[in-house]
């Protein structure tokens, strides 16, 4: 059977790349719904080229602007908006599997709607593991909706591993689970010139094509950090279970450590095709459009522990793992507004980490029992990221 997609983030890297896949596989999937932020021109242009029977814009203002996209591209796709717009793409009958890929706390709300709805979910929105982990999962399991790790390195312990894991890591034998990070474009930078880094140098990563917002938090090292609070959910795995090498090459995308002296690893090609199709064809394999991994034409594969004291966004996020309760949400959006106001040059690329850890002094311990827990510690947490910037500028 061909599988039908609701993909949303159509038009960011992770989206683009989905649809690559389905267009070299068009007997394997069928695009249904198309969902974007802003891009009316792009979304109009993949509706029409795959023939997606809904679109979906995120930004309400938007609307009147993709109808006429739509007809320029000469699309029939009906047109949704607002977040109310993206419950509704997943919730579709005829939907089956969901690309969940906006990025940030915005798409959790229609990724947790895709899990009540017992929807296949391929989970490229970290966030909605991050800040509402616990919650989401139980909603999985309630419904049976199936989760797979779109993330290079989530995808590649998921490959590593069993099926059986989430009974446990110790049922299977697992010691360690291991996410390898490049290190970012700042990883021999000397530390006091991290002080003048701009947002053009923190976008530049050397082995990924990433959005802006993915971009600083790999130069901080904070994707690696919300990688390793996912991780917990993901694989039901303990934090002391949880470890991270710094590996430049990226080619290595992460391993399994077992009791009996085994280490399993994924290697591949750093292209996001690979985890992408092997989410969308799973458990079987589909052709990406990848180039094969030449290992007799790599030289050098190095690891190393990783500098925390250099890279203090990967220290608070293992806090925060362990400390659980409402830390995982805020620091999330500390973050997001830290990063924000780095891109506007309203604080400094050193000042992030300073601003999340500020924030999560300030918003005192909560328990997380339902969505609705999440957002208002997200709501809290954003209020005291506007306070520190504000005392910044002062």
């Amino acid at each position: 059977m061909r599988r039908r997609l609701c993909i949303l983030g159509a038009t960011g890297s992770i989206g683009e790349s989905t649809l690559d896949v389905v267009a070299r596989n068009p007997d394997r999937f069928e695009v249904i719904a198309l969902a974007a932020n802003r891009n009316t021109r792009k979304l109009a242009e993949q509706c029409a080229r795959f023939g997606a029977r809904l679109a979906v814009i995120a930004d309400r203002a938007k609307v009147d602007e993709l109808a006429d996209d739509l007809q320029t591209a000469g699309s029939t796709a009906d047109i949704l908006g607002g977040e109310e717009g993206l419950i509704a793409a997943v919730g579709l009958p005829e939907v089956d599997t969901v690309m969940a890929a906006i990025v940030g706390a915005a798409g959790l709300t229609p990724t947790f709607q895709a899990a009540r709805e017992g929807k296949t979910i391929l989970l490229a929105n970290k966030e909605s593991l991050v800040i509402a982990g616990e919650v989401f999962v139980a909603e999985a399991r309630r419904t049976g909706a199936p989760v797979l790790p779109v993330d290079s390195e989530h995808n590649a312990i998921f490959q590593s591993l069993p099926p059986n894991f989430t009974d446990g890591l110790d049922a299977i034998g697992v010691e360690k689970i291991i996410l390898t990070a490049s290190g970012g474009p700042f990883l021999d930078l000397p530390a006091e010139e991290l002080v003048a880094v701009t947002p053009e140098q923190a976008c530049a990563h050397p082995n990924w094509d990433m959005g802006q917002k993915i971009s600083v938090d790999s130069a901080t090292l904070m994707n690696k950090g919300l990688e390793v609070i996912e991780a917990r959910w993901l694989f039901n795995a303990r934090p002391e279970q949880i470890d991270v090498l710094v590996h430049p090459q990226s080619i290595v995308h992460s391993m399994v450590s077992y009791r009996d002296g085994s280490v399993i690893a994924q290697l591949g090609t750093p292209d996001m095709r690979t985890p992408i199709a092997n989410v969308l064809a799973w458990p079987e394999r589909i052709h990406a459009g990848v180039p094969h991994l030449n290992l007799a034409q790599i030289n050098d594969l190095s690891f190393s522990e990783p500098d925390l004291d250099r890279f203090p966004c990967l220290r608070l996020a293992f806090s925060v793992m362990k400390a659980g309760n409402n830390a995982p949400a805020v620091l999330n959006a500390a973050n997001e507004i830290a990063v924000e106001y780095f891109l506007k040059g309203r604080i400094g690329f050193d000042h992030i980490p300073d601003l999340v850890e500020d924030v999560l002094n300030r918003v005192p311990t909560a328990p997380i029992v339902c969505l609705d827990d999440v957002f208002e510690q997200d709501r809290l947490a954003r209020e005291q990221a506007e306070m520190y910037a504000l005392e910044c500028n002062d």
